[in-house]
């Protein structure tokens, strides 16, 4: 749920919605979730400062609950 929810949210920011992926591991501290955008994308997603990228982070977190949740963001 929290994959297809972020690469929801993803997919209305960016120019090339097609090239969004969102992969999800699972790992000893929690979930991972991957984010691979287009490479003239990966700014529009990270925002001025990072903020878009913090408040992707904050919306998912929201979303997890209890469970910890990291996002991490990287050009396809």
């Amino acid at each position: 749920m929290l994959a297809e929810a972020l690469e929801h949210l993803v997919r209305g920011i960016v120019d090339y919605p097609e090239d969004v992926v969102v992969r999800e591991r699972g790992g000893r501290r929690g979930t991972t979730l991957e984010v691979r955008v287009h490479p003239e994308d990966l700014g529009r997603v990270i925002g001025r400062q990072g903020r878009t990228a913090k408040a992707l982070r904050t919306v998912i977190g929201a979303l997890a609950g209890r469970d910890q949740v990291r996002v991490d963001l990287s050009e396809a």
